[in-house]
């Protein structure tokens, strides 16, 4: 069964700095492509960034530069980090992480991915 637990949210003034964490179980890293995706309220939910089993990474155009996904290693292998910087008031929003066979022609749309997690609150205040 897959799991995905997403943890590090949390309420932090505008240009500063937070890590979210995903930990999965139930999954082979090296055969899916992990994301994050961001819900506001009143607006759909829309991509963030992606990894690839080969590490590669796709992010969307308003947080390029800014945000960062990674994997971990070693003890750590199985999570999943997007750390994020310099950040926004528009950056607010419930951060899911997601799971799924996608491949670069959909990574932005949410159906490409079949298993996500709870979601972690980030609030940016100004």
């Amino acid at each position: 069964q897959v799991q995905l637990v997403e943890s590090g949210g949390g309420s932090v003034q505008a240009g500063t700095s937070l890590r979210l964490s995903c930990a999965t179980s139930g999954i082979t890293f090296n055969n899916y492509a992990l994301a994050w995706f961001r819900q506001a309220p009143g607006k759909e939910r829309e991509f963030v960034a992606t990894i690839f089993r080969n590490s590669h990474t796709y992010y969307a155009d308003d947080v390029k530069g800014r945000f960062t996904v990674s994997r971990g290693n070693g003890n750590n292998r199985n999570t999943m980090y997007l750390e994020m910087d310099t950040l926004k008031p528009d950056d607010a929003a419930v951060y899911y992480c997601a799971a799924g066979r996608a491949i670069l022609s959909n990574i932005r749309n949410p159906d490409a991915y079949y298993s996500w997690g709870q979601g972690t609150q980030v609030t940016v205040s100004s």
